[in-house]
């Protein structure tokens, strides 16, 4: 039996080891980063190409037939209302009035004799020196020399209007264009001939269209906030921003079949001319509040068949998928009309190491470009004042070559 002996303590040594062993523990939650869902009221903006547009376009055009004699404007410079842009030539003009100047000057003797031969057949009428029908005939003469009077007043007023259009002003102000007939043609005949341009603008017009759901977002953030003007910003191709905000002013209702949108339009202040039309640009519309929505952070929100969806982390602890409604991007952020509940911790970093009912440590998230504050040095503990150096030695230690219990050996042999 003997011989068993050391197995045995073999054994229970092993199994002794095993209990002293402490059992291998499930790996901790990940941790994630979170942010708290809370609404607010976030302004409905929207980036857009838009064209931009004379407020006011006016072609100039010549009213009346004549050779046109000189240009008095600078191309592209800026005119005032009723400025003289071309003269034409008036010979004509002048003489077709001085045709209707001299036939109502008949007309006006011809209605004297009428009206002389008319008072005369009043005063004989009670007499029987004159018939009725003579009367008559003298009273209609009146009335036909007056009538012509009045019809060559009309001639001389039409040929003096003709006459003034011979001198061709600017209806509108703004920038004058390119002239686009040179001076020796003959403009007038057959159709008003286009002489050139005047653009107004101060202000402009900006073009742009959105779709049939955007345009009933917007109609519904504008309905929300209460604002009947929409507010739009301008971007220049160079990326600096119009220093002066416009206005939305008109919005069509009316689908293009071409492009299936519909058509919008603003109005921006231009007083320094610094905007041309023509130009294309980016716009900036604000077109409303969105009232009650969460702003979350865009790395949050997910996308699979199903649509959009994010992970928050219950009271639990436990993860948890929500299916949102994800209306637009804006600021890096998603706007999220319905799926969240003020409180959610939704998870923005780390959603690569989550699953659906597993447990995940969450910590507030901090944005990318947030320098972390750096960490204060350690304190190094002040040393107790009866504390020695580490180097110092104590008055009785002994010299590194001998113990002391060496030496006291060596006492006593001897």
């Amino acid at each position: 039996m003997t011989r068993f002996a050391p197995i045995t303590l073999v054994v229970l040594a092993a199994l002794t080891a095993c209990k002293d062993e402490q059992p291998q523990g499930a790996p901790p939650p990940p941790e994630v980063e979170v942010v708290t869902a809370s609404t607010s009221d976030v302004p409905l903006q929207r980036e857009l190409s838009g064209r931009l547009s004379p407020f006011r376009s006016a072609d100039v055009r010549a009213r009346v037939p004549g050779v046109l004699q000189k240009r008095v404007y600078t191309e592209g410079g800026e005119v005032r209302e009723g400025d003289v842009l071309f003269v034409i030539d008036p010979a004509q003009l002048q003489a077709a009035l001085g045709t209707a100047q001299a036939s109502l000057a008949q007309a006006q003797a011809g209605y004297a004799n009428a009206k002389a031969n008319a008072d005369r057949a009043r005063q004989l009428a009670p007499t029987s020196f004159i018939s009725k029908s003579d009367v008559d005939n003298a009273l209609a003469a009146e009335r036909s020399a007056a009538a012509a009077v009045q019809a060559g007043r009309a001639a001389v007023d039409a040929a003096r209007i003709n006459l003034g259009y011979a001198t061709v002003r600017a209806p509108i102000a703004g920038i004058a264009g390119k002239q686009r007939v040179t001076e020796g043609a003959l403009v007038g005949t057959g159709e008003a001939t286009l002489l050139t341009t005047v653009d107004q603008v101060d202000p402009l017009y900006v073009n742009f269209s959105i779709s049939v759901s955007e345009r009933d977002r917007i109609r519904a953030a504008v309905a929300a906030s209460g604002d009947r003007e929409a507010q739009v910003s301008v971007r220049l191709p160079d990326g600096t921003e119009h220093a002066h905000k416009g206005v939305l002013d008109f919005s069509g209702d009316v689908v293009d079949p071409a492009t299936g949108a519909i058509s919008l339009r603003a109005r921006i202040p231009n007083p320094d001319k610094r905007l041309l039309p023509g130009t294309y640009v980016t716009l900036l519309a604000t077109l409303g509040v969105q009232r009650g929505v969460f702003a979350i952070p865009q790395a949050a929100v997910l996308r699979d068949a199903s649509g959009p969806y994010v992970y928050v982390v219950g009271g639990d602890g436990k993860v948890a998928r929500k299916n949102v409604q994800a209306a637009s991007a804006q600021d890096g952020q998603w706007i999220v009309t319905g799926g969240l509940a003020a409180g959610d911790q939704v998870i923005v970093a780390g959603v690569q190491k989550v699953k659906p009912d597993a447990p995940a440590k969450a910590v507030p998230w901090k944005r990318e470009g947030d320098a972390a504050a750096p960490a204060a040095p350690t304190p190094t503990p002040a040393a107790p004042a009866d504390a020695k150096p580490a180097d110092a030695k104590p008055a009785d230690a002994q010299p590194s070559g001998g113990t002391p219990d060496g030496d006291a050996a060596n006492d006593a042999q001897g």
